[in-house]
């Protein structure tokens, strides 16, 4: 069921192992770096393309969707 909920939700289990590159993200925004700064920064320090950082960050900012919680 836990699962279930977390799928309706938007949630994708492979993005849990980017949740600290979120929260890199949300340190530096809040440190006043520029996007387009950080996305390359992170790109770097985890090994993905810009693209996937930019894709990571809107999923990560949506807010899950009422009816799944």
């Amino acid at each position: 069921e836990l699962l279930n909920r977390l799928y309706a939700s938007g949630v994708r289990l492979e993005d849990a192992r980017y949740i600290d590159l979120y929260a890199d993200y949300s340190r530096m925004l809040g440190d006043g770096e520029k996007v387009s700064y950080i996305v390359v920064m992170l790109s770097e320090k985890y090994g993905v393309s810009e693209r996937k950082v930019y894709s990571l960050i809107k999923r990560f900012q949506n807010d899950c969707i009422g009816s799944a919680v």
